[in-house]
């Protein structure tokens, strides 16, 4: 379920990033490009931290952007920032930016808890954390053949 929603072409890295800010920017764009969400998403998910502060930080250097389901979400989806360079959100170094483009409070869940399983996993986290967009598409597409 996951590799429907997290493909190669929503996964980009980057050596760095300026701020956080720009990590979320960037991280959803991929999703901006297929139309999957609006610009406005990106800065609601941007405004949300502001406004409750580091929540999106999971786990060390992983980050959950998302904001209000269907406000600015066409179709659900997700993309991914992988950072050599960890950025500082609001006292957190992080270097996984997952964005999470809901439709509604259901639709996604089952991807949700995919990426939970990887995160518990501490094998599959350090994939994430490698950066290496091959590696992460492997064990994300693991299991579908």
């Amino acid at each position: 379920m996951l590799n429907k929603y997290l493909s190669k072409e929503t996964m980009q890295h980057a050596k760095s990033v300026e701020s956080w800010e720009k990590a979320i920017a960037y991280a959803a764009e991929p999703l901006l490009e297929k139309g999957v969400i609006e610009e406005s998403y990106i800065k609601s998910m941007i405004d949300s931290v502001e406004e409750n502060g580091p929540y999106i930080v999971l786990k060390d250097y992983f980050a959950l952007p998302h904001a209000k389901a269907g406000v600015g979400v066409n179709e659900v989806g997700m993309s991914l920032l992988t950072l050599d360079d960890p950025v500082d959100l609001k006292g957190n170094p992080v270097k996984l930016f997952l964005v999470l483009a809901a439709v509604d409070s259901s639709a996604h869940l089952e991807a949700l808890s995919e990426i939970s399983e990887i995160l518990m996993d501490d094998e599959s986290y350090a994939i994430f954390l490698s950066g290496d967009l091959n590696d992460i598409t492997k064990l994300i597409t693991k299991g579908d053949d």
